[in-house]
């Protein structure tokens, strides 16, 4: 049911209305530090609303201005993308660049890349779409289990409540009784129904089957590479099958309003709003984009790294792709690559690839400070989730400001003796301090707790002492 409440709700400001300088604030929250990344990603975004308010023919000219991010691996990378897809009302897909292979060979294709971004823009368009019909959705669902509960009176003739069978026998003035009864009785379900109260009742109801036919098809690049869709194709032979099946007025309800739903959304109308938006707001976070950065070696593991690059490239610089909605052009989606370039740099793809990703960002190793930064300064930081996620059975954690630094010192100390992942120590070490708490949970006394710098001491100075048993543990 839609249940309106009074007040007002401050609603989230929409990613296109957001100055390059809200949005960097607004990364701020959930983000430590690199602020040259954020203002890289903030700028390209910004020009993508300008462009849509430029004339049709420079609007066509202006390509969007694809961002490289180097940093090493735990320093916010993934974490700004991530962000970004939250706060923006665009389709957003998140891919590794090494899941991909060069045409030949047993994996996945590049193009599978819009054909997700695809899939993604129209569960979005679609949910907005439901959004709109919701309220009529669930009236004409609560009409329909109404109908189950209290069955309409027969047309021909008048139902006769004594005898049980509809007569034509009965004066103007019973019928009109009889149906002001009909609708007295109609109205009180309904208020029970809204009120909750008959929830656990049985109704017997049609429904659709919609199991299908498991359909294998062979071949080195799967069903969704080739742009066919069975269900689609099939679906049509199974839909009409339906089956009589009890079940309770809420499970009733919800089946119904989800029917509604389908029934008063135009799929073809959310197919071509979500081409449009793919078009001209997909965003695409092309992630260890370092793994396929080599040159051909001729041999091994290596030989398809150049091959991915070539299938990237006209993905990247514009072509048409198919999906089972239509074709998508890709000249204007945002591409943001980063990857940590250890090994490789981004001088090692392949020329054409650089000149696609015209801006390049280096992100700043984590410091101690910033790792005292990301314990407490984000909206939703580390000491946050424990302080919440214990509370729920009672336990009250105080974190001291020496205990921060004891973590931070110790995130430090472990990334240097060991690989470097960046802020992702801290969710280790953190874990492993906690661990006893954790475990007791609601059984624990006493409920208030104090983790200082003794008590994180405690729990790690052995393992961290001892370099071997710290590459394993922490």
């Amino acid at each position: 049911m839609v249940i309106y409440l009074s007040g007002e709700v401050d609603e989230e400001q929409r990613l296109d209305e957001m100055t390059p300088r809200q949005i960097v604030a607004e990364l701020d929250k959930h983000v430590v530090g690199q602020h040259a990344a954020k203002r890289a990603v903030a700028i390209a975004l910004r020009n993508r609303v300008r462009r849509q308010k430029l004339k049709p023919d420079m609007a066509a000219d202006v390509m969007p201005k694809n961002i490289i991010m180097i940093g090493s691996t735990g320093v916010g990378k993934t974490e700004i993308a991530r962000r970004l897809a939250r706060m923006s009302n665009s389709p957003f897909l998140k891919v590794e660049a090494s899941k991909f292979t060069e045409v030949g060979y047993v994996g996945r294709d590049v193009e599978s890349m819009i054909r997700d971004l695809t899939e993604i823009a129209v569960d979005m368009v679609r949910a907005e779409k439901i959004d709109e019909v919701a309220e009529k959705a669930e009236l004409n669902a609560e009409e329909r289990v109404l109908d189950l509960l209290l069955p309409q009176r027969p047309t021909s003739g008048v139902y006769s409540y004594e005898t049980g069978d509809a007569s034509e026998e009965v004066s103007g003035a019973n019928t009109e009784q009889r149906d002001d009864q009909f609708q007295k009785t109609r109205e009180k379900l309904r208020a029970q129904l809204r009120e909750g109260k008959l929830d656990s009742r049985l109704v017997e109801m049609e429904v659709r089957e919609k199991s299908f036919p498991t359909i294998e098809v062979a071949g080195p690049q799967g069903v969704e590479e080739m742009g066919i869709n069975m269900k689609d194709m099939l679906g049509n032979l199974f839909q009409g099958k339906t089956k009589r099946q009890r079940m309770r007025v809420d499970e009733a309800l919800e089946y119904l309003v989800a029917e509604e739903e389908e029934h008063l959304v135009d799929m073809d109308a959310v197919a071509r709003a979500a081409l449009e938006r793919v078009e001209n707001a997909g965003i695409i976070f092309l992630d260890e984009l370092d793994k396929v950065a080599g040159r051909e070696s001729g041999t091994g593991p290596d030989v398809s790294r150049e091959g991915v690059q070539r299938d990237l490239l006209p993905i990247v610089e514009g072509t048409n792709v198919n999906t089972r909605y239509g074709m998508v052009r890709t000249d204007h989606i945002l591409f943001i690559a980063a990857g940590a370039f250890h090994v490789s740099k981004p001088s090692d793809l392949i020329p054409e690839l650089q000149g696609r990703f015209p801006i390049r960002v280096e992100l700043d190793s984590l410091t101690l400070d910033d790792f005292k930064r990301i314990l407490t300064e984000p909206k939703n930081s580390l000491v946050k989730q424990y302080k919440a996620l214990l509370e729920t059975e009672g336990i009250e954690l105080d974190f001291t400001e020496d205990a921060v630094d004891a973590f931070a010192r110790f995130a430090v100390r472990v990334n240097e003796q060991t690989e470097n992942i960046g802020a992702r120590r801290l969710h280790t070490i953190m874990e492993k301090v906690l661990d006893e708490i954790s475990f007791l949970g609601p059984d624990l006394e006493p409920k208030h707790q104090v983790i200082d710098a003794d008590y994180v001491s405690r729990a790690l100075s052995d393992i961290v002492k001892d370099q071997d048993l710290s590459r394993y543990i922490l």
